[in-house]
């Protein structure tokens, strides 16, 4: 008989926001950047940080990070912590850097720092150091990024700023930011996903306003006692898991049957040269079979515990096989309205309906972008736009050419190899 391995879910409490290692600011820099530059990196979060970290081993230093929020990878962690997530989906073996150097891995930092890690978290870095599946802490995965834009100079070459526009040209790239126009020899797109938008339908008599009704990414307002949250997928079970930590009642909407418990949110294949080497191989139709089976949404194996007690116990009611027709509001709070009639009602609804990549559309020509089916058109070896090939894209836009993986942290490394190098090559850096 066969059996499944379900971690603990104490691994899901893992501390935030620990002292790790003092480490030297960033030199001070300019309170603009310079008007010219070899390569802008459009997006800081770990796609940014690990494309400026693959430059710089390649010998390309004049490159300038904008980020809207003008820290590395701030977004990335603000959303994390607006979520109460406490661990990645992600193992030890995926982080932010770049492939083919001798870097200090995640692993290596992760032990480096052994006595500021828990029991679970350490027994986790034996796991990962005998081949076996691991959970990395979101505070180690933190402090690590902050060591890799130290050690590699992003810090001091990252600017606030939000780009609103890319004009590419033969010889160069105008990029005009919110108080800039920078002339740059290439840029690469690192702009990560976006929340997916409810249907329309959904407000078809008004939306309730902000104090009822939220994205997954944007904080709920204290003194709410019964959430609903609508979505399948990992974002769902983390905005439960807190709410239930919290002392809160939920309710749980989604479309689907039954939850669909996975240890990664991928094939493994995928993650691997040989499982990307066959996306490749094969036809549009079959890449885009392959990417709507891998992007179904799932739950880490740890949250089936907490959420099964919690559902026994009455604190978590889940409505499983149903779909939403509509959102509206009552005088007593929000009613989330059920395709076979049913209505569940709240005091706050959050809506966790997934991603989607973005894919440049807001900063390129629509040529340029070349869309197929929502994807950009990239050069399967370099990721640059084929109808603008001074622009390069990493990260879920290149989903298509890389695989289901492109989205994920090793997903971003496979890519900024591929772009580094084409950028270093062009340069003349080898």
């Amino acid at each position: 008989m066969a059996t499944t391995f379900v971690p603990e879910p104490r691994l899901l409490d893992s501390p935030r926001h620990r002292r790790w290692t003092s480490l030297p600011p960033p030199r001070n820099r300019a309170a603009s950047p310079p008007g010219v530059a070899d390569v802008a990196v459009v997006g800081a979060g770990p796609a940014g940080l690990a494309m400026a970290a693959a430059l710089w081993h390649r010998g390309v230093r004049d490159v300038i990070v904008l980020d809207r929020q003008g820290q590395p990878c701030s977004r990335f962690f603000g959303r994390v912590d607006t979520l109460g997530q406490r661990v990645l989906r992600s193992p030890y073996e995926h982080h932010p850097g770049a492939e083919g150097y001798r870097d200090c891995e995640l692993l290596d930092f992760a032990r480096l720092h052994w006595g500021l890690l828990t029991p679970v978290e350490r027994r986790e870095i034996r796991m990962a150091q005998a081949g076996h599946r691991s959970v990395v802490p979101v505070d180690v995965f933190e402090a690590y990024c902050r060591q890799v834009a130290v050690t590699h100079h992003v810090g001091e070459r990252t600017w606030r700023a939000t780009v609103r526009e890319l004009i590419p040209a033969p010889d160069n790239v105008a990029v005009r930011a919110t108080d800039d126009e920078i002339s740059v020899g290439y840029v690469v797109l690192c702009l990560g996903e976006e929340r997916r938008p409810a249907p329309a339908a959904w407000w078809d008599r008004g939306r309730p306003d902000a104090q009822h009704v939220s994205y997954w990414d944007e904080p709920v307002p204290e003194g709410q006692e019964r959430i609903i949250v609508i979505g399948a997928g990992l974002t769902a079970a983390h905005l439960i898991a807190s709410a239930l930590g919290q002392g809160r009642r939920v309710g749980w909407v989604f479309r689907a049957a039954a939850e669909r418990y996975q240890c990664s949110d991928v094939n493994a294949a995928f993650f691997r040269p040989e499982g990307r080497s066959r996306f490749e191989r094969v036809s549009w139709a079959d890449r885009m079979a392959m990417m709507r089976a891998q992007r179904r949404a799932s739950v880490m194996f740890e949250f089936r515990p907490l959420l099964r007690q919690a559902e026994a116990t009455g604190q978590l009611a889940v409505h499983r096989g149903h779909a939403v027709t509509r959102v509206t509001a009552d005088p007593r709070g929000p009613v989330v309205h059920l395709a076979d009639g049913q209505q569940v009602a709240g005091d706050h609804v959050v809506l966790a309906l997934g991603t989607i990549p973005s894919t440049g559309a807001d900063l390129l020509a629509a040529d340029l972008v070349g869309a197929r089916d929502g994807w950009p058109d990239l050069d399967e070896a370099t990721l640059a736009y084929r109808h603008a090939p001074r622009v390069f894209a990493i990260g879920a836009a290149a989903g298509m050419t890389l695989g289901p993986a492109a989205r994920n942290i090793d997903g971003h490394r496979a890519a900024t190899g591929r772009v580094a190098a084409a950028i270093a090559a062009a340069l003349g850096h080898g």
